[in-house]
């Protein structure tokens, strides 16, 4: 089956362009931008309370690097469902990254926050497919 889900393009400040992508973490309703150069999912570790009852979140051993740097301390999470279009994964083990500095340069320029980036560990499990002219993502998936 191919799930598809309608996508926002994001004009940053001519500058450039990010995809913004709404899904459901725990069925409340959240904003990703699509990365297909992140190697993996991640969450704000501050608006991710939004979506979470816990308020403290395990120390991940690892440092993460992207996001304009090369060494960010970064916990752990697993997040008991994840919606994207019809697209269901449950018990998603994931990382929270502070994403303070994205939301601020949003703020500056009248966008809306982003509580995660949408990389390609799902990209690439769901067989994602961008189409800009539709300004949709769809995603493969078994029923």
């Amino acid at each position: 089956m191919i799930s598809t889900i309608p996508f926002k393009i994001l004009n940053i400040d001519g500058e450039g362009f990010h995809l913004m992508i709404k899904i459901k973490i725990n069925n409340k309703l959240s904003n990703l931008i699509i990365d297909t150069g992140a190697s993996k999912t991640v969450f704000d570790k501050h608006r991710i309370k939004n979506f979470v009852s816990e308020k403290k979140f395990d120390t991940h051993d690892k440092l993460s690097s992207g996001l304009g740097t090369n060494s960010m301390e970064s916990q752990l999470v697993t997040l008991k469902k994840i919606k994207i279009g019809e697209v269901e994964i449950l018990n998603y083990h994931t990382i929270l990254l502070d994403l303070s500095h994205v939301n601020q340069s949003y703020e500056q320029i009248g966008l809306k926050p982003i509580d995660g980036v949408l990389g390609s560990d799902v990209l690439l499990k769901y067989n994602a497919v961008i189409d800009y002219e539709k300004k949709i993502l769809k995603l493969k998936f078994k029923k």
